[in-house]
């Protein structure tokens, strides 16, 4: 028997998307011609594959089996012709998206473009939200190159790179009138803090280490990045409980100082994610190559213990 193998990216498509309406626009293609695809697909693997409910799709038990196998014959042929590929980044023209959470961001996509201005001036980002949900960013499907900041419960077609450990420090105003040198425990959990809400799990980490550590903490304002907080401490006596990197940024504004949390409040990790389609794309290798010579430029030594 004769395989179409033009249709098996469709069938991917449709099992990431669970849509014939996002899969069409992900592939480029009419509704229309995607359901003349389907049909397609169902006369070949004989099995209606995916059945319409309400909002959606819903595969069929031998689509989910299929489905990882099809993934996976899809990754080995990209691994073989992309890996005879070369990338010249000094000459490519290229635009990749990527989803950084609000930290990665602040500390690390700045040291990024300037990179890319010197080594790859025809190398464009493209910034994405990257919340709660991993599927909206896009790296599930291959749409979003990669997306960077804390991983948790990857689905399979997704390969997670550690990057770094970071740590937390306090942040107030440099005159503030009742702290000195250092943060006792009754001073952090009597004076009122600002506290950042972005999306993504890295709050969920301060929550939990703060409650390990039996440390009370009043908030007086939730803001929803980095940026606002140096102008919130700045005028208020107000404190903050932030990322190392991002006070070390903020060090630089004459009107803050950086302080030692009062007692340790541990570390969380900073990660990298792709779609295993890209496990050997020379463009993403040194896209990736690119994301971890400069997190380790941007970072700083932990303090002593």
């Amino acid at each position: 028997m004769r395989y179409d193998l033009n249709l098996l990216p469709i069938f991917v498509a449709l099992m990431e998307e669970r849509s014939v309406t996002r899969a069409a626009e992900r592939l480029g293609m009419t509704q229309p011609a995607l359901s003349n695809a389907l049909a397609r697909l169902r006369a070949m693997l004989q099995d209606p594959l995916f059945i319409r409910e309400r909002y959606g799709i819903q595969p069929t038990p031998i689509a989910l089996e299929l489905a990882p196998r099809i993934s996976e014959a899809l990754a080995a042929l990209d691994d073989t012709v992309l890996g005879q590929q070369d990338f010249d980044p000094a000459s490519a023209e290229r635009l990749f998206t990527i989803a950084p959470n609000g930290y990665v961001e602040f500390v690390l996509v700045p040291a990024i473009v300037a990179r890319l201005q010197q080594v790859a001036p025809g190398v464009k980002l493209r910034l994405t939200p990257y919340g709660n949900d991993l599927a909206e960013t896009g790296v599930t499907s291959g749409t979003t190159a990669m997306v960077l900041g804390r991983i948790v419960d990857p689905p399979d077609n997704l390969v997670v790179q550690h990057l770094i450990d970071e740590g937390l420090a306090c942040v107030v105003r440099a005159d503030h009138p009742e702290i000195g040198d250092s943060i006792s425990r009754e001073q952090f959990e009597r004076l009122k803090h600002v506290n950042v809400v972005p999306p993504g799990r890295m709050r969920a980490g301060l929550f939990q280490a703060l409650a390990q550590q039996q440390l009370k903490r009043e908030v007086a304002i939730s803001v929803t990045n980095f940026f606002a907080v140096a102008e919130m401490v700045a005028v208020t006596d107000h404190i903050a409980t932030l990322p190392r990197l991002i006070c070390h940024r903020l060090a630089q504004d004459p009107r803050l100082r950086i302080l030692p949390a009062p007692v340790d409040l541990g570390t969380f990790p900073v990660e990298m994610a792709w779609h295993v389609r890209y496990r050997h794309d020379p463009a993403h290798r040194w896209l990736r190559g690119l994301v971890g010579e400069m997190i380790r430029q941007v970072s700083i030594p932990a303090p002593a213990a």
